[in-house]
C-alpha cells in the first residue's frame, strides 16, 4: 500500500474549553505564553482525544491495572478496538509493548490572546433555598454562600490532525492481525465525521468545536503543512500565510482543499478569491471519498 498521509487544520470558536489546576478558589485555564508576553489559552490534545473517542462510541477498549498504572488490557488488539488502532497504546503487563498513535492531534491553541477575564460564582440560589427551608422548619442555620472565580476566555482556536493512512490496521507487535481495507476506511471516516460535529461538555456548558474553517488533504508527503500557519487578526483569517504554504510545492497545492462557514470572518471574499473554499460539509465529503478511494480502489 502506498504511503499516504492525511492532515487537516481546523479553526473553531469556543469559550473556556480546558481548565488546569486551580489556586485557592480560582479555577485557571490552561495557557501558553509567547515571547511577546501574550498568553494564549489552549485545549490539550488529551482533552480532544477524550471527546473524540467518546463521541465515536469507541471508549470501550478493556483496561487493566499494572501496579498503580491504569492501561489497556494486554489482550486488547487493534483488530477489535479502533481506539488503540487510531491512538496507540502502551502495555506493560507481561513485558512492555508500545504502538505509536497513527492519528495524531495537536493542542487546540487560541488565536486571540487571553485578557484575564474572570467569572464570579456563588451558590446563592441554593443558599437562599436552604435559608428559607431552615426558617420554615425552625432549624439552626449554618454558614454557606461560598464564592469562587473561574478564568474565562472566548476565542477562535486551531488544531491539527494528522493520520498515517498506510499504518491503520497494522501492529508490528501482533503480526497475525488482519484488518480489512473496508474497515480501515470506516475507522478513518468515522473519525473525520466526529471532527465535523465535535463538541465538549464542560462546567454545565456544551461547547461547539465544529469547524468554521478547515484546510488539508491526502498527500504522498506526510507533513502537517498547515499546523501553526493559521492566524486570525481583527477577525480576519491570514490567507497570505496559507497561500505561502501552498506555494511551497505543486504537490501541496494540487491536493489541498479547504472548507469555510461563510459570515464569520470579515474577509470572506478574500478567502474565496485566494483559496476557493468549498462548504465545510462538501470539504468533509471530499476528504472521506479520498480516504475510501485510497483503501478500496
Amino acid at each position: 500500500m502506498n504511503k499516504k498521509g492525511l492532515t487537516l487544520s481546523i479553526v473553531f470558536e469556543a469559550e473556556s474549553g480546558n481548565y488546569g489546576e486551580g489556586v485557592g478558589n480560582v479555577t485557571s485555564l490552561k495557557k501558553l505564553t509567547r515571547g511577546t508576553g501574550d498568553s494564549f489559552t489552549y485545549i490539550s490534545r488529551q482533552a480532544l482525544r477524550y471527546n473524540i473517542i467518546q463521541q465515536m462510541g469507541e471508549d470501550r477498549t478493556p483496561l487493566e491495572v499494572d501496579g498503580s498504572v491504569i492501561q489497556f488490557a494486554p489482550d486488547a488488539l487493534i483488530s477489535d478496538y479502533p481506539e488503540i488502532d487510531l491512538f496507540g497504546y502502551m502495555k506493560t503487563n507481561k513485558g512492555t509493548k508500545t504502538r505509536s498513535a497513527v492519528a495524531r492531534l495537536s493542542n487546540a491553541i487560541a488565536l486571540e490572546s487571553f485578557q484575564a477575564d474572570t467569572d464570579f460564582l456563588t451558590n446563592k440560589g441554593l443558599f437562599d433555598r436552604y435559608q428559607a427551608a431552615t426558617i420554615t422548619e425552625g432549624k439552626e442555620q449554618k454558614k454557606g454562600g461560598n464564592i469562587a472565580q473561574s478564568e474565562m476566555h472566548h476565542s477562535y482556536y486551531t488544531y491539527t490532525v494528522t493520520i498515517d493512512l498506510d499504518q491503520i490496521g497494522i501492529d508490528h507487535n501482533e503480526k497475525e492481525i488482519s484488518v480489512s481495507n473496508e474497515e480501515k476506511a470506516n475507522r478513518v471516516n468515522a473519525l473525520l465525521q466526529t471532527l465535523k460535529f465535535l463538541y465538549r461538555d464542560i462546567k454545565g456548558r456544551r461547547e461547539n468545536f465544529s469547524p468554521l474553517f478547515v484546510i488539508g488533504g491526502v498527500y504522498d508527503i506526510k507533513n502537517p503543512f498547515f499546523e501553526k500557519r493559521i492566524k486570525v487578526k481583527d477577525n480576519k483569517l491570514n490567507v497570505q500565510t496559507l497561500a505561502g504554504v501552498l506555494a511551497l510545492d505543486s504537490h501541496i497545492a494540487d491536493y489541498t482543499k479547504c472548507g469555510l462557514i461563510e459570515g464569520i470572518f470579515d474577509n470572506d471574499q478574500q478567502i474565496k478569491d485566494t483559496l476557493s473554499p468549498l462548504s465545510v460539509a462538501a470539504f468533509f465529503d471530499f476528504i472521506q471519498k479520498e480516504v475510501s478511494n485510497y483503501y478500496l480502489d
